[in-house]
């Protein structure tokens, strides 16, 4: 059984000195859906991801859809075959990033308008980014943001008492973190309309 954890002896844990290689970032994520169309659908007319290779029933059971958000071949791909909805027991959610305030707001507006589950808008505490988390038709939890922090060489993080979490975006722009602009090209996108 689980312990529950020490967040003090958790921050203490760190990369070890002379590690033979470094992970540079995290390169993508692979899905498993029921329905393989209706969750490409959703990927690229909803968020907008384009497709770069296709594996029919031969070569992966279910088939396979290869899509990318930038120039490297795919940063997410989806499996077909899923029995069920996603439980979310392993994976808690996978966030893509935008980069603008108002580009949040239009990515929230456009799932409303597709139908999708909001789950949280507006500013999370660690990261202090600001963000939309959302499901696709099979579950999986997603999130759209913009603003998280950034750790420089020094290793520096934002300290606890400079987080601020807001439930709506009203509150994240109205109340900003320090050196977060929160300002709007378009103020009217706060409507939500």
């Amino acid at each position: 059984m689980a312990t529950t954890p020490d967040p003090d002896r958790l921050k203490h844990y760190d990369r070890p000195q002379g590690m033979p290689f470094r992970i540079t970032r995290i390169g993508h994520v692979v899905l498993n859906v029921s329905d393989l169309e209706r969750s490409v659908k959703f990927y690229t007319e909803v968020l907008g991801f384009r497709i770069s290779d296709v594996y029919g029933d031969s070569m992966m059971p279910g088939g396979m859809v290869f899509m990318r958000c930038n120039t490297d071949h795919h940063g997410i791909a989806l499996v077909g075959g899923l029995a069920q909805p996603s439980r979310n027991a392993e994976l808690n959610h996978v966030a893509f990033e935008v980069g603008s305030l108002d580009e949040v707001l239009l990515a929230r507006d456009r799932l409303r308008q597709h139908g999708a589950q909001i789950d949280f808008e507006g500013r999370r505490r660690a990261g202090v980014q600001i963000a939309v988390e959302f499901r696709d038709p099979d579950g999986h939890r997603l999130e759209i943001y913009w603003g998280l922090d950034q750790v420089g060489s020094d290793g520096h993080v934002r300290p606890a008492h400079e987080w601020k979490g807001a439930r709506s975006f009203a509150e994240a722009i109205a109340d900003p973190v320090r050196g977060q602009d929160t300002t709007l090209r378009d103020p009217s996108l706060l409507d939500g309309k």
